[in-house]
């Protein structure tokens, strides 16, 4: 396996800097950080190089906060400073990233660019077109994968791929900031693809494995043999816990698809249909209603904007019916043509 090597002075080069501020801040220019460096940018691009180029960098102290998930889970966020930490990461990324994405299999969808959500539901659709091959599906997940993440483990993925010891010192730096990944760094989510990576390629390499598909920690194969999807199972659990020092969560299941489906990235797969997860059923519901109970409380482009929220979910599912009974037909209409001419609406110009 090739190992690259004088990597580190790119992640330090001003242009790369100045890049990862420009894409870091996406979303982000009214931070009081942001508008600072926008006031400046020279002076902190500066400082930004002089920590990196010296190695004085240290990881900046992270502030917790809980969130609640849609599914009623309570999670510990990290956030990280604006500057210089979250800049420096994007430097990182946009060095690593082209050495990192070729080693990832076909079907991974988390956090790469190109693929994400609806490239992996319109992947899975073509698979169960092969009736006979995928009549099971094995559903399974990580027990708590990013806190149990084991940094050693990690660390010594990462050289397998990078021999610049000033990068290493860097990504070791951040990693021992904390056990495990923490939920909120943008960089955890590129280090979970690369450790479950190594899961990946034992699917494909080792055991064969025609339809897999992972997002996150999540993880779906489909068969027609439940006696191979046991066995692979198994073979999981124990590289999970020899190899990766992770734990198969006790809820895993294997079970006929035409029974209840694959539940998976937000939607329910079948053979020859699609539907919505029904949690993302319900919500779009409860905006409908709330819409039709608050139409003269809200302008046209609150009303186009909220139903644009659901429309990508919409359009990759069997939804016809649903739009039908809980979408006015002008509105779907104007919804639509929105999307088609793929930009937000604008309340200053119209809707086209």
């Amino acid at each position: 396996m090739k190992r690259f090597g004088y990597l580190y002075e790119k992640i330090y080069d001003l242009d790369n800097i100045r890049r990862a501020h420009l894409n870091a801040r996406k979303g982000k220019r009214h931070y009081r950080e942001v508008k600072m460096i926008d006031a400046n940018p020279d002076k902190y691009f500066q400082i930004i190089q002089d920590v990196l180029k010296n190695k004085t960098f240290q990881n900046s102290k992270y502030r917790i906060v809980t969130k609640k998930t849609d599914n009623g889970k309570v999670r510990k966020i990290y956030k990280l400073p604006y500057f210089p930490d979250r800049i420096i990461h994007h430097c990182i990324m946009q060095v690593l990233e082209p050495i990192w994405y070729p080693t990832l299999i076909r079907d991974t969808y988390s956090a790469i660019k190109g693929r994400g959500i609806h490239d992996g539901v319109n992947r899975i659709k073509n698979a169960l077109r092969d009736k006979n091959n995928t009549r099971y599906c094995l559903k399974m997940d990580v027990s708590k994968f990013y806190p149990s993440v084991n940094n050693t483990v990690l660390k010594h993925i990462i050289r397998k791929k990078i021999k610049d010891n000033d990068i290493l010192w860097l990504l070791d730096t951040i990693i021992d900031s904390i056990p495990g990944l923490p939920i909120g760094n943008y960089l955890s989510q590129y280090f979970g693809n690369l450790y479950l990576s190594e899961l990946d390629h034992l699917a494909k390499e080792k055991l064969n494995i025609k339809y897999y598909y992972r997002y996150c920690d999540d993880i779906v194969i489909l068969s027609g043999s439940k006696e191979k999807l046991h066995g692979v199972r198994q073979e999981f659990e124990m590289f999970l816990n020899e190899v990766l020092k992770l734990k198969l969560k006790d809820n895993w299941q294997i079970y006929p698809i035409s029974s209840r489906g694959i539940d998976f990235l937000g939607y329910r797969f079948f053979h020859g249909y699609i539907l919505l997860r029904k949690s993302i059923a319900s919500r779009f519901k409860s905006k409908m209603l709330y819409i039709k109970n608050n139409w003269e409380k809200m302008t046209f482009h609150q009303v186009v904007n909220s139903v644009m929220s659901y429309w990508g979910w919409l359009k990759y599912a069997n939804t016809r019916n649903l739009i039908n009974r809980y979408m006015d037909a002008d509105l779907f209409w104007i919804v639509k043509q929105t999307a088609l001419m793929n930009r937000k609406f604008n309340p200053l110009q119209g809707a086209f």
